[in-house]
């Protein structure tokens, strides 16, 4: 590791590991906890890999945080919710887009992101308060305060939903930020170059075609926004 990523191990990282250090551009890395959280704290989306008989499967999944606790749920009779119920190692990644970087070469190409790997073995939940604060983290972390306006889930519901606990302790993040990193002998040429910002928007919420007639959005809804 260079001294850039050295010096971003201090007493607020997460425990360090050899297979989470990021060896590609190290000096984008970061072992902070609340770099971490903050990136999985902004995404919507997990991707999970596992390999199950020798076939790697990576599926997109819902996730909550509770602290170093990251939960993610399934139905209880799905086959992914099941191996991972057995403690299985999984990859955990989370990915956000924020720009396109147009260079003056096709080579020097390249996205501003940010991203977390979390590796670590996926434990069922089977105390019932903690199930259910779990589902309450998972629902808040798509929109805040929804778990409380809306009914929770019923004896059948619980029994029918698989939840995984996934300790937030072996886990590394890497950012790219900034304009294109051009070779000094392609800074004249006749090209644009610079950078497209992406963001994740929202649009007008769409009524449910059963809504009742004079239900109007919360404010939670009319003033959702990702950050």
């Amino acid at each position: 590791m260079d001294q850039a990523g050295s010096m971003k191990r201090n007493m607020n990282t997460l425990p360090a590991s050899e297979r989470i250090t990021v060896r590609r551009l190290p000096q984008r890395a970061s072992y902070e906890e609340a770099a971490i959280q903050a990136i999985l704290d902004a995404g919507l989306m997990a991707h999970v890999g596992l390999a199950v008989d020798g076939q790697p499967y990576v599926i997109p999944m819902v996730y909550g945080r509770l602290g170093r606790n990251l939960y993610l749920h399934g139905a209880t009779v799905s086959r992914i919710a099941r191996q991972l119920a057995q403690g299985i190692p999984v990859c955990f990644t989370v990915t956000l887009l924020d720009g396109l970087v147009m260079a003056r070469s096709a080579f020097h190409h390249s996205m501003n992101y940010r991203s977390v790997v979390v590796l670590g073995t996926a434990a069922l939940v089977t105390d019932e308060a903690e199930k259910t604060q779990a589902l309450e983290a998972i629902t808040d972390h798509v929109l805040r305060g929804r778990w409380a306006e809306v009914r929770p889930p019923n004896a059948q519901e619980m029994k029918a939903t698989s939840v995984l606990r996934l300790p937030l302790e072996e886990a590394s993040a890497k950012v790219r930020t900034g304009p294109p990193k051009d070779d000094e002998e392609d800074l004249a040429l006749d090209c644009w170059a610079g950078v497209i910002p992406l963001r994740l928007v929202a649009l007008p919420p769409e009524d449910a075609p059963e809504l009742r007639e004079g239900i109007r959005p919360p404010e939670s809804i009319l003033e959702y926004r990702r950050s």
